[in-house]
């Protein structure tokens, strides 16, 4: 019983530690206004996002193409 109770004690300290440490996950509401920014966007050219999604969904026969996977080849 007396080796046990350190033992509890330790789990118990880093399990705390290790949900603490996901507390501070994602971005806060006031934050949002920031990655919302035209410049902070992955694509700055939307046009041109625009025509290279067109040439990739005539050249591979599938939709999208940045988004999620997928080749136009019916594996996935």
């Amino acid at each position: 019983m007396l080796r046990t109770k350190p033992v509890l004690i330790t789990a118990i300290l880093l399990g705390s530690l290790s949900l603490g440490a996901c507390s501070h996950l994602g971005a806060k509401p006031w934050e949002r206004s920031v990655l919302a920014r035209p410049d902070m966007q992955a694509s700055a050219d939307p046009v041109q996002a625009g025509l290279d999604d067109h040439v990739y969904f005539s050249k591979e026969a599938s939709s999208g193409g940045r988004g999620f996977g997928g080749g136009g080849c019916g594996c996935n």
